[in-house]
């Protein structure tokens, strides 16, 4: 059993809430949220549509900064943080999201080497070789010079991967990574990202509507109306999920 101590934690959330809008429109979209998560963890969030699970993972992500709380990760604070504080934020961390988000006019390659343009000081032809091998370890070595065009679902969502991955990130945010994907390619898609994790050290946050693949995470977290209802086993959260 993994200590959950805010001490050895990549992630920790205590009483944060979150709100959208302004004035008579200002909704509450996270209410009271409490998580820590470990370095090396592979924490799956699951739960219904509109249950703040994007929410959470987009602050976490430091892609809006935290309104009410504590949010600390990597041991920087997030609540009220300044544009500057999440730009920094935002280089420790990798994302992988449903649609990919490749630019249809660059290669794979390409694609891949922008994952390593937030960090600086890189010369051009260590960033080409990084990007052909991450390309190479997620099976896409013959594919470098393709564009995402002729790229099938499953080769896409590998280049995503490779340029989430390529920068060696300490922390990877995926939200709905195989939502688009067959069973088959779903499941490589997961088994690629937790091999690769494993190897690089780096702790998983993903977001998934998919129960086939619930099986990979050390933990499930379960939300539901922007709470957080479970965060405890794996076999606690499979129940209520199901």
């Amino acid at each position: 059993m993994q200590s959950n101590s805010s001490s050895s934690a990549v992630i920790s959330v205590v009483n944060l809430n979150h709100y959208f809008g302004k004035g008579q429109l200002r909704k509450q979209a996270l209410f009271n949220i409490n998580l820590q998560i470990n370095i090396g963890e592979i924490i799956i969030m699951t739960g219904p549509s509109g249950s703040g699970k994007t929410t959470l993972l987009t602050l976490v992500g430091g892609l809006r900064s935290a309104q009410e709380g504590s949010l600390k990760v990597l041991g920087k604070e997030l609540c009220g943080a300044k544009e500057k504080q999440l730009t920094e934020a935002r280089r420790h961390n990798g994302y992988i999201f449903q649609a990919h988000n490749l630019h249809g006019s660059l290669t794979a390659l390409q694609n891949v080497r922008m994952g390593l343009e937030v960090h600086r000081g890189i010369p051009p032809a260590e960033m080409n070789d990084r990007a052909k091998e991450m390309l190479e370890a997620v099976g896409l070595g013959n594919r470098i010079n393709y564009y995402p065009d002729d790229l099938s679902g499953g080769q896409k969502q590998r280049v995503a991967i490779a340029r989430a991955l390529v920068g060696k990130p300490k922390i990877v945010l995926a939200d709905e990574p195989t939502a688009a994907l067959d069973k088959k390619s779903g499941r490589d898609v997961v088994e690629l990202m937790q091999k690769l994790a494993k190897e690089q050290g780096c702790t998983i946050l993903l977001v998934t509507h998919d129960n086939r693949i619930l099986d990979i995470a050390d933990r499930i977290v379960y939300m539901e109306d922007g709470r957080l209802i479970s965060d405890g086993s794996s076999l606690d959260a499979l129940a209520i999920a199901r």
